[in-house]
């Protein structure tokens, strides 16, 4: 490998990378503090952490109802849609919400854009927190 092909090489890829955006966290922590988010979350400032593959889970429902999926981490948010029991879903991140069933923790759907009750899914990995700007 020539010079030449070494820079244009490099030259490359620092135009690459300088065309990635930058997530700067406000919180040094990768996950709010507990309750922190409880009904008043804005979804505009919730960012997945920045991992190539998802962590998965299977919908589990009582006599198999389909689960709703909100556009918020929390029961006072609307309804964008629904999951069928039994279906995998890919889980992008966790955050905290309102409290279903005694659990507090609520599933960022990755190619969906809304939430879950942890309540109701079976992840197969741990899944990471979502991280929170500007809070």
């Amino acid at each position: 490998m020539n010079r030449r092909m070494m820079r244009n090489g490099v030259v490359a890829v620092v135009a690459a990378l300088a065309m990635v955006p930058a997530v700067a966290s406000a919180d040094s922590c990768p996950h709010p503090a507990h309750g922190r988010h409880f009904g008043y979350q804005d979804t505009a400032t919730v960012v997945t952490t920045a991992r190539t593959t998802h962590a998965y889970g299977r919908v589990v429902t009582p006599n198999d109802a389909r689960l709703n999926v909100r556009s918020g981490p929390g029961t006072g948010y609307r309804v964008v849609g629904t999951v069928r029991a039994g279906r995998v879903r890919a889980l992008a991140c966790k955050t905290y919400g309102s409290p279903v069933g005694g659990n507090e923790r609520w599933y960022r759907l990755s190619h969906h854009r809304g939430y879950v009750s942890a309540h109701y899914v079976q992840p197969f990995r741990a899944v990471p927190w979502c991280r929170v700007l500007g809070g």
